[in-house]
């Protein structure tokens, strides 16, 4: 596409998110609640600031004020976007039961520019009732409190409201776009909502415990989703299927057909079965490289924390003291504890990669790939202890507490974040001809493919190992 042709693809998408900004606009039952909300709901806020402050002054806690001035903040940020999620929910299907949606669509415009200016057109509202009531926010608790917040905590506030704003905005607009009725639409907004307050309740912790960090990576997973859910909506999205489909009805046979029939393949037997996963085993690739880098840096990002803990938390008698503390107690937690002990092991990694798995549905895959990464990142700041304190070398102590079960483990885990990695992507995949349903039951299908055939049996290797084998060799080495 060249310079005049883009010039003109974007003054026809800017031609639609002109229309439904005036159409939103005019409508005083939109703009007067909103516009309501925004104003009513900092000043709530400034008031119960102001009360916390008189409340804690009596104690000599004025710090908890302080922590809780932000995370105030990002609720007032928040509230409006949320309430406005009705003009996202409502861009495609409240016009289909309007009847309003034929002229739109027979007009010289491509799916990609009707959808981005609609999408442009729902986020101009959210975003500037958010930032508006910040801004009010901020400048009432300013007047109240003498509270002025750092140019870094502002733009922090303002970089998660928009990135949030954005991912439930499209969200609902892919939800309008695949619903027949405002209703439904409506009902499916809690898949957006409630995921996103309770990542705000998340957030609200690390903004007391002023771990900036986290949320700076945070503000940058939440982009990462709100782009691939703006890129499935594009990918999705078609005139055709949005007129000729009035009811959707839930059919529950159909669905495993579909999902089955992935998940079986062409193979008639076990055998001819496992050589289909093994080649989808081989088509994961590079993702494989990828999945390694994130583990890695996962572990480098532990052994980073690790460096704040306190020097005198890290006092330890010398290896000859602590070897003869060992001999003279008993190490009865470090014996072999037989098949219950392997199965308690095996069904632990299981649940917390089906809780991935879970994760992985409402975020791309990005919380799929967290969860698994979480324990690697509690290796490294085990290793980086044990460096600092001079207990044990962390080489050694990785080769004995970690690689006699990690050499299934790891790359067992690798194999699950690798294929979360391509579940996340292909949900953002355009589909000719497919249905969003029909195209997500067979990218779940061949996902669990690679779980049920490969993960879950290298688990099983890897949990009898970590309860029978590792046990031993680390008595034998902390005894020896």
């Amino acid at each position: 596409m060249n310079r005049h042709e883009w010039k003109r693809w974007w003054e026809g998408t800017l031609l639609i998110t002109r229309r439904e900004v005036r159409d939103q606009l005019r409508d005083w039952r939109i703009v007067l609640p909103i516009v309501g909300l925004t104003l009513f709901f900092p000043l709530l806020m400034n008031a119960t600031a102001k009360a916390m402050v008189n409340f804690v002054a009596r104690y000599g806690a004025d710090i908890v004020a302080e922590r809780l001035f932000p995370f105030l903040m990002m609720v007032v940020g928040f509230f409006p976007a949320s309430i406005s999620l009705v003009v996202a929910l409502e861009s495609f299907a409240g016009e289909r039961e309007r009847r309003t949606m034929e002229p739109l669509l027979v007009a010289p415009l491509t799916d990609a520019q009707l959808y981005v200016g609609k999408l442009l057109a729902v986020l101009f509202l959210p975003l500037t009732v958010s930032y508006v009531g910040v801004g009010v926010y901020v400048l009432g608790l300013h007047l109240v409190t003498g509270w002025w917040p750092s140019a870094i905590l502002l733009g922090m506030v303002f970089l998660l409201t928009t990135v949030q704003a954005v991912m439930m905005v499209s969200a609902a607009v892919v939800i309008s776009t695949q619903a027949t009725s405002v209703r439904a639409a409506n009902l499916l907004a809690s898949l957006v909502i409630v995921p996103v307050a309770l990542l705000l309740q998340g957030e609200s912790v690390m903004m007391f415990y002023q771990h900036y960090g986290v949320l700076w990576a945070t503000a940058a997973a939440v982009l990462l989703v709100a782009v691939l859910t703006s890129r499935m909506g594009l990918a999705h999205f078609n005139r055709e299927n949005l007129l000729g489909r009035e009811v959707d009805i839930l059919n529950i046979r159909w669905m495993w057909g579909v999902f089955w029939k992935a998940f079986r393949g062409e193979a008639a037997g076990v055998r001819a079965w496992y050589g289909e996963v093994w080649q989808d085993v081989k088509s994961l690739g590079w993702l494989m490289v990828v999945a390694f880098a994130l583990m890695g840096g996962a572990v480098a990002l532990g052994v980073w924390l690790a460096k704040d803990i306190p020097a005198q938390a890290l006092s330890a008698p010398s290896p000859m003291e602590f070897r003869a503390t060992l001999r003279s107690g008993t190490l009865g937690g470090l014996t072999v504890v037989g098949w219950r002990g392997s199965l308690f092991v095996w069904w632990h990694n299981i649940r917390a990669m089906l809780l991935a798995a879970v994760g992985a549905g409402f975020t791309f895959g990005v919380l799929g790939i967290l969860i698994p990464l979480l324990p690697y990142g509690l290796i490294g700041g085990a290793l980086a202890v044990f460096a600092r304190s001079g207990l044990f070398s962390p080489w050694t102590a990785f080769a004995v507490m970690v690689l006699p079960h990690g050499v299934v483990e790891i790359p067992a885990t690798a194999l699950f974040v690798a294929a979360t990695l391509r579940l996340g992507a292909s949900l953002a995949s355009p589909a000719p001809g497919e249905s969003l349903g029909a195209f997500w039951l067979r990218a779940w299908a061949r996902w669990w493919r690679i779980f049920l055939g490969v993960v879950v049996p290298l688990m099983a290797v890897a949990a009898v190992l970590e309860a029978n084998l590792t046990p031993l060799i680390v008595s034998r080495y902390l005894l020896h």
